[in-house]
């Protein structure tokens, strides 16, 4: 395995370049994927990974692109819950909601270093940053192999209980980051049901079955199919915003939770993770809202796909889904694998 390191100012850049050419690189800020080179159906190397031209750019970006958000993923109601009859009160960043763990762990710069095959990245989340209780220690490794299979894990200790929730936001377009829309991307999901939300994309609480609606991907089908169709959640979302509960899951198992097929390219993207759930983003809002990109514009709405396997979204207010409570002695670890072949 190739490695190579580049410095932009604060930030550092890591390359790992496996035996066949391809390559993915990671960066310091957010603990993120910046890029990932695969080969098509033809062996022609291309980049699968929205991002930005400048490493800087990645700071408090809209889309979150490629990095890794915490304390908590996605939605918390409100900015709020209870954790042993305390209140907590999170920023409130999405509508009336906390996304993401406000200005959290992907806006951070993270300690980076070599690890094996890979790169393995530290942060440390102090006491009450962003109203979340407890230090935490969370890491990040990613490694990188000849199979072209990008594997991360996800680990946290803390010295008081609090929540934690944490996955990977890469937006992917098989046909290469620049070239438009995904809508034509074939999706498959390993779930029989999905997260109704509210109008904010907060979960109700029910977990629905996908049946007869725009919702069911066990077949695969284009991202583009169902999208525009009159189904209350894509009208929140202004398309596909929404999660899915694997099935078969059990704590610390890998299941499959995803196929992407790209139609011209032929290159295929299967993701499978411990986690018990998976959140599909088809970059809804990039319009007018991410910088400029590695060639020279801004994307536009449906410019890639983020397929985001973590725990439920408000899960924290939700008893009825898997815990994302940590407490002392104990390790989050959770894993996400990110394999490319070509049809």
């Amino acid at each position: 395995m190739k490695v190579e390191t580049t410095k932009h100012g604060d930030i550092t850049l890591f390359t790992l370049t496996n035996a066949t050419g391809a390559s993915v690189t990671l960066s310091t800020l957010g603990a993120a994927i910046v890029a990932i080179r695969v080969p098509d159906k033809d062996g022609k190397l291309d980049d699968v990974v929205l991002g930005y031209r400048d490493p800087a750019d990645y700071d408090n970006d809209g889309p979150c692109a490629g990095k890794t958000p915490g304390r908590y993923a996605n939605r918390i109601a409100l900015g709020r819950f209870t954790l042993a009859g305390k209140e907590y009160q999170l920023p409130v960043n999405n509508g009336p909601n906390c996304c993401h763990g406000g200005n959290g762990f992907q806006n951070k710069i993270w300690n980076g270093r070599f690890i094996g095959d890979g790169i393995r990245f530290d942060y440390t989340s102090p006491d009450g940053e962003e109203g979340f209780p407890g230090q935490v220690e969370v890491a990040v490794s990613y490694r990188w192999n000849d199979r072209n299979e990008l594997a991360i894990e996800f680990s946290a200790s803390t010295d008081a209980r609090t929540v934690i929730n944490l996955t990977n936001h890469a937006y992917f377009n098989l046909e290469g980051h620049n070239a438009g829309s995904v809508l034509d991307h074939t999706l498959r999901l390993n779930a029989d049901r999905w997260l109704p939300t509210d109008d904010t994309l907060i979960p109700t609480g029910e977990i629905a079955p996908v049946d007869d609606t725009p919702m069911d991907f066990r077949t695969p089908k284009t991202l583009g199919r169902d999208i525009r169709a009159d189904f209350p959640a894509l009208h929140y979302g202004k398309g596909y915003d929404n999660c899915w509960v694997l099935n078969d899951w059990h704590k610390h198992r890998l299941v499959n939770a995803a196929v992407l097929t790209a139609p011209r390219s032929g290159r295929i993207l299967e993701v499978d993770t411990t986690q018990p759930a998976v959140q599909v983003y088809t970059g809804n809002w990039f319009t007018g809202s991410s910088p400029v990109n590695k060639e020279g514009r801004t994307y536009d709405d449906n410019d890639g796909v983020a397929i985001e396997c973590q725990g439920m979204p408000d899960a924290p207010n939700k008893p009825q889904f898997p815990s994302q409570i940590l407490g002392p002695g104990e390790l989050y670890t959770q894993f996400i694998i990110f394999r490319f072949k070509t049809l």
